[in-house]
């Protein structure tokens, strides 16, 4: 028994593990800032525009359509809303500087460290 709580608690600490913890954490807690933007502030701005949308009343026979109307409509509003969360915070990140190219042999093309005075592949001098 004590082995196995061992290997449980080497596999729990492993970077993998905490990082994918620490991001569900946080994915709930920005899962609840974008419910709460989208119920209170673009819904009864969509409200106050179109009329409060409610589908629910419509039914397919024993089917309530309008539920299922209502649920996309709901997410929708989210994916546009979350599109523009994460848009905005893209914009706010510094843009990656571009790769360096690496230099390159002259003879034989390989790939050479910068302060290289000799090809470690074809053993050309180099400049």
């Amino acid at each position: 028994m004590g082995k196995l709580i061992k290997e449980f608690k080497e596999f729990a600490m492993k970077g993998n593990v905490v990082d994918l913890a620490i991001g569900v954490v946080i994915g709930g807690a920005f899962g609840a800032i974008v419910t709460s933007v989208v119920e209170d502030l673009i819904t009864p701005i969509i409200g106050a525009i179109f009329g409060q949308p409610d589908f629910s009343a419509i039914t397919l026979g024993p089917i309530q359509l309008g539920n299922f109307i209502n649920a996309v409509v709901n997410f929708l509003i989210i994916a546009v809303c979350l599109f523009a969360v994460v848009k905005a915070i893209n914009k706010m990140k510094k843009p990656e500087a571009p790769a360096k190219k690496p230099r390159l042999c002259p003879f034989c093309k390989s790939e050479i460290a910068d302060d290289a005075t000799r090809c470690p592949h074809c053993t050309s001098q180099l400049k």
